[in-house]
């Protein structure tokens, strides 16, 4: 499914102002609600990934933020979540639940959501039986989107988890033609999307991660089982749409990014 030359115009507009008109219709759509109901059926779901982790204890893995202490794990949580969902209503038709979901490992439920985003995965963590739920749940189909980690030792340390997960599948750079650039939006030329620090450092990278890197791991058959944002942070570019200080281009590209992995996630 493509979309027409001037529709596509309009979407990129749209991913500049969708932040704040995610504001205004926060009620409408029942967002932040206690007691939104959780069993609205829909055809998507957005779910995040509610992960432990071995470094909290230690002083890493969480931060204080303009909501409080959060955990890795919940970086961006759930504004970042719930202004990409605003996009996704306006900007396609997908019959999705208008709110987030957070799922773990601890349990079978993560099987009733066959689509994941997780942040911060270098400080992730898991235990024998974790890893052994969340190989299966992606080689039964479920699809996992990671992002905001940086640089070498990040990725060393996002390694030792997903090894845990999948020890034996290769990690490989996407390239501009894949499939999954191309599934609503064409995606050819990518940038590196920062976070929100770029607004006061002028800087798209974070720690030694200065080039995007757009990676995946793939099943037997071929298909994307985990999207790998590397050295980037679209979920701040999500969170941060309606701040007239960062820039509509970062913003519209993270848009159109998770738009396509979502629609390859339903598609594949």
């Amino acid at each position: 499914m493509k979309l027409s030359q001037v529709a596509l115009l309009v979407a990129a507009a749209g991913g500049c102002c969708v932040g704040l008109w995610a504001l205004q219709r926060t009620a409408d759509f029942g967002f932040g609600n206690d007691d939104s109901p959780t069993n609205v059926k829909a055809e998507f779901y957005w779910s995040r990934l509610a992960y432990s982790s071995n470094m909290e204890g230690a002083g890493y893995g969480g931060g204080w933020g303009h909501r409080g202490w959060y955990s890795s794990w919940s970086r961006d949580y759930p504004k970042a979540d719930r202004q990409f969902l605003i996009a996704m209503h306006r900007l396609t038709r997908i019959d999705g639940r208008p709110y987030e979901q957070v799922v773990t490992l601890d349990s079978d439920e993560i099987f009733n959501y066959p689509w994941i985003y997780a942040v911060q995965v270098q400080n992730w963590s898991f235990t024998d039986a974790e890893a052994k739920r969340l190989r299966e749940y992606l080689l039964k189909g479920g699809f996992l989107m990671v992002d905001d980690f940086h640089g070498t030792d990040d990725w060393q340390d996002f390694m030792n988890g997903m090894r845990q997960v999948l020890p034996d599948r290769p990690v490989e750079d996407l390239q501009s033609g894949d499939e999954i650039f191309h599934t609503l939006y064409d995606i050819d030329d990518k940038m590196q999307i920062p976070g929100e620090q770029y607004v006061w450092t002028g800087r798209t990278y974070e720690k030694d991660g200065y080039q995007p890197k757009w990676r995946a791991i793939r099943d037997d058959k071929g298909r994307i089982i985990v999207a790998i944002c590397h050295n980037m942070h679209l979920g701040d570019a999500w969170e941060w749409a309606d701040d007239p200080n960062y820039p509509e281009t970062f913003a519209s590209m993270a848009f159109r990014v998770g738009l396509d992995y979502i629609i390859y996630g339903m598609t594949h």
